[in-house]
């Protein structure tokens, strides 16, 4: 199972992401989480501690390994030759951070487009390292990618095997999700489930319905609003060890067993 989980800022990507990594780790599976998205937040939902995270650096901005694996750092690129297809294999044992349940996170950060040039080596590494991950190793793969539109433009998410597309019931979400599904057809990823989160009551979900409907779209899974999730979120959430008998967490459990059938 390689998975990319996408949608408009604030949909609820990070906690479907890490949501679907530990369930997927409780049904056995080897699991490497990837946070893609530059807010860095899904270490939070793996029961990963601030300490630990806060000695990590993103890979796209340690430039002593982009040096090491591409020959030059972001800021000799524009004036440089750099391999385009740098060595990976050694990077997720290497610098990815291990969750209490035996998850491994790795911390992608992101290549912004302002100075393209000086960014290529990164860029590069990020490409080769996605490429490696999503098509070599026997792992559940699952990656919390940037909001919006952005990966896209990039080309780092064409590896995947299957894009779960968060919408939650706002029009604006619901447009930025169908742009989404265009480009990842454009770029050959079939299989695209479109998921409404954080539905409070039957007006919502049919709202998110009717309007992929009118795309000509099919909403897969509802993830109920969960207030208790809410709370987690802002730090005044109730015992971490009663998550799994969440609605919502409850909903995402039936998406893991349909992923790994």
């Amino acid at each position: 199972m390689k998975v990319a989980v996408v949608g408009k800022g604030g949909v609820g990507k990070t906690f479907v992401a890490g949501t679907l990594a530990r369930l997927s780790k409780a049904l056995g599976e080897n699991v490497i989480a990837i946070d893609a998205d530059p807010t860095t937040n899904l270490y939070l939902e793996l029961g990963i501690g601030q300490e630990a995270i806060s000695a990590v650096t993103p890979i796209s901005e340690n430039q002593t390994l982009i040096q090491e694996k591409t020959g030059v750092t972001a800021y000799d690129a524009a004036s440089s030759v750099f391999n385009l297809n740098p060595p990976v294999d050694d990077i997720v044992e290497k610098y990815s951070i291990e969750s209490p349940e035996g998850i491994k996170l790795l911390i992608m950060g992101t290549v912004r487009n302002a100075g393209k040039g000086c960014m290529c080596p990164a860029n590069s590494l990020l490409r080769a390292l996605l490429r490696h991950v999503f098509a070599k190793l026997p792992a559940t793969v699952i990656i919390d990618m940037e909001a919006g539109l952005e990966p896209f433009g990039r080309g780092t998410i064409q590896y995947v095997d299957e894009i779960l597309n968060i919408v939650e019931p706002s029009t604006q979400s619901i447009e930025t999700s169908i742009k989404i599904h265009r480009l990842a057809t454009e770029l050959g990823i079939r299989k695209h489930l479109f998921i409404a989160n954080k539905a409070a009551n039957e007006d919502e979900q049919g709202f998110v319905e009717k309007s992929l409907a009118d795309h000509g779209q099919k909403l897969e899974l509802i993830v109920p609003y969960d207030e208790s999730i809410r709370l987690r979120a802002i730090g005044k959430g109730g015992d971490p060890h009663l998550w799994k008998h969440s609605p919502a967490v409850e909903a995402i459990s039936r998406l893991t067993s349909r992923l790994q059938t």
